[in-house]
């Protein structure tokens, strides 16, 4: 079995869900609470949904093939 496209698919999740949960944060609590609060808060927030979104979906697909 080869890993390599999984470590690899990982790691790209984890910088775009980085940059993505700052970038949408920036966008949505900006004028609330601050541009640089907001982006640390996406920052922080946003591997929480797409770096796990990535993890399953590849459990699931090393189960299925």
């Amino acid at each position: 079995m080869n890993f390599g496209p999984a470590v690899v698919a990982l790691g790209v999740a984890l910088v775009a869900s980085v940059f993505g949960g700052a970038l949408s944060g920036l966008y949505i609590g900006g004028a609330t609470m601050g541009k640089e609060l907001a982006a640390m808060m996406g920052s922080f927030y946003g591997p929480l949904a797409g770096f796990l979104g990535v993890v399953v979906g590849l459990a699931v697909s090393l189960l299925l093939f």
